[in-house]
């Protein structure tokens, strides 16, 4: 396969956005051990239903 700069741009820019996806998935993930928590308990405490 010839490999032109137009090519090398777009694996660059595939391999960028991947990137970005992990990178809020992760920070969704962590975020949400650290806060998530708080309010289903706080829910239950009230007798509230969590949304």
């Amino acid at each position: 396969m010839y490999m032109d700069p137009v090519v090398f741009a777009g694996i660059a820019t595939v391999l960028l956005m991947v990137v970005f996806f992990v990178g809020v998935g992760i920070f969704i993930m962590r975020d949400q051990k650290a806060h998530g928590g708080d309010q289903h308990k706080e829910d239950l405490k009230t007798g509230g239903k969590p949304v």
